[in-house]
C-alpha cells in the first residue's frame, strides 16, 4: 500500500482543500490584505489544512513504519498553528510550540544523547525552518512549488538509497503540496496559512534528520536542497537585525518580496524560483557521495550565485526607490 501514499495525499489534499474553500470556514478564515501583503483582495487561509491531512492520510498507510518523533511534534504544530490561523495566538504561544517540536524531535530522535552539542545546533535549525517557511510563504504558488520540489528530491534520494519507505513518505509531502497547488498557483484561490507553512518547515528539518539518521545523506543535503529558501530569509533577516529592525515584525524585505513589488509576477517568481529549486536539488543529487572537495565548490558556486542574484536585486530596488 505503501506506493500509494502519494496519490493518497494528492487526493485528500484537492478535495478536502475545494471543500473547505467552498464552507464557512473559508469564508471566515480569511488572510486580508495590509500594507505588507503583496495580493489586493481577502482569500481564504486555509489551504494548508487540506495539505496537511493530505500528507498525514498518506503517510497512515504505512504507519507502522513511521518514526513518531516526526508525526507527533508535526501533529502538534500543525494543530497549534490552525488554532492561530482561526483566532490568533501571542508570539510567545507560538514559539513555546515551536520550540516543544524541536525539543521531541532532538530527543525522541537519539541525538541529544549520542551528541549534545549537534544535537543543539539541529533544535535551533529545526526552529529556524519551522518559522523560515512561513516568512517565505508570500506568494502565489512560491512555498507550495517548493515543498514539492524540496520533497521530492529528498524523496529520489532515499529511493536511489534502497528506502522505500522513506521516499514514499517525502513523495507524499511533495504529492500533496501538488494537490495544493492546483488552487494556489497564481491567481491563488486559497493560501497555505500557517497550519501548512510552520508544518512544512518543521519537516524539512524532521525529514531531513531522518534521511542523515538513516544515512542517505550528510547533514548539508537538506540545507543544501532548500537553500533558496534559507538563504533569502536568513539573509534578509540578518540585514534587518544588523539595522536594529524588529526580526519578528511582518514586512515585505524578502528578496522574493521586492521582486514582486519591482514588477515581476507572482507567476514569473514561482517559475524562476522553480528552476533554482530544482537545479539546486539536481546538484544535490550530483554531490551526494562524492569528495569533500567536490561538496565544498558546489557550495561555493550556490554561494556566488545567490550573491550575484542579491546584489542585482539590491541595486534594482535602489533605483526603484529613487524613481519613486
Amino acid at each position: 500500500m505503501a506506493q500509494y501514499s502519494p496519490l493518497f495525499a494528492a487526493f485528500v489534499t484537492l478535495l478536502l482543500t475545494f471543500i473547505l474553500m467552498v464552507s464557512k470556514a473559508g469564508k471566515s478564515i480569511q488572510d486580508i490584505p495590509n500594507e505588507r501583503s503583496l495580493h489586493d483582495t481577502p482569500v481564504p487561509r486555509i489551504g494548508g489544512i487540506g495539505m496537511m491531512a493530505g500528507v498525514f492520510t498518506g503517510w497512515a498507510v504505512m504507519v507502522r513504519d513511521l518514526s513518531w518523533w516526526v508525526v507527533v511534534p508535526a501533529l502538534l504544530l500543525v494543530l497549534v498553528s490552525l488554532l492561530d490561523d482561526v483566532k490568533g495566538l501571542p508570539v510567545k504561544q507560538r514559539l513555546l510550540a515551536h520550540l516543544v517540536a524541536a525539543a521531541i524531535l532532538v530527543v525522541g530522535s537519539g541525538l541529544w544523547a549520542q551528541n549534545a552539542l549537534l544535537a543543539l545546533l539541529i533544535f535551533f535549525f529545526a526552529v529556524w525552518m519551522t518559522n523560515l517557511y512561513n516568512f517565505m510563504d508570500g506568494s502565489d504558488g512560491l512555498a507550495g512549488g517548493m515543498a514539492f520540489f524540496g520533497f521530492t528530491i529528498f524523496g529520489f534520494a532515499t529511493l536511489m538509497h534502497g528506502d522505500y519507505v522513506q521516499a514514499m513518505m517525502n513523495f507524499s509531502v511533495g504529492a500533496a503540496a501538488v494537490g495544493f497547488l492546483y488552487y494556489n498557483f497564481n491567481p491563488a484561490k486559497v493560501f497555505m496559512g500557517d497550519a501548512g507553512s510552520i508544518g512544512l518547515g518543521f519537516l524539512v528539518a524532521a525529514l531531513g534528520v531522518l534521511g542523515w539518521q538513516k544515512n542517505v545523506w550528510p547533514l548539508w543535503f537538506p540545507v543544501l536542497v532548500f537553500s533558496p529558501f534559507i538563504v533569502d530569509a536568513t539573509v534578509t533577516l540578518l540585514k534587518r537585525g544588523l539595522r536594529g529592525a524588529k526580526v519578528t515584525e511582518a514586512h515585505r524585505e524578502h528578496y522574493y518580496q521586492r521582486a514582486i513589488q519591482m514588477g515581476v509576477s507572482h507567476r514569473d517568481l514561482a517559475l524562476i524560483e522553480y528552476g533554482l529549486m530544482l537545479a539546486v536539488g539536481i546538484s544535490a543529487i550530483v554531490a551526494l557521495g562524492r569528495p569533500p572537495e567536490f561538496v565544498s565548490a558546489v557550495f561555493l558556486v550556490w554561494t556566488l550565485i545567490y550573491a550575484a542574484i542579491f546584489l542585482v536585486i539590491d541595486r534594482q530596488w535602489r533605483q526603484f526607490q529613487r524613481r519613486r
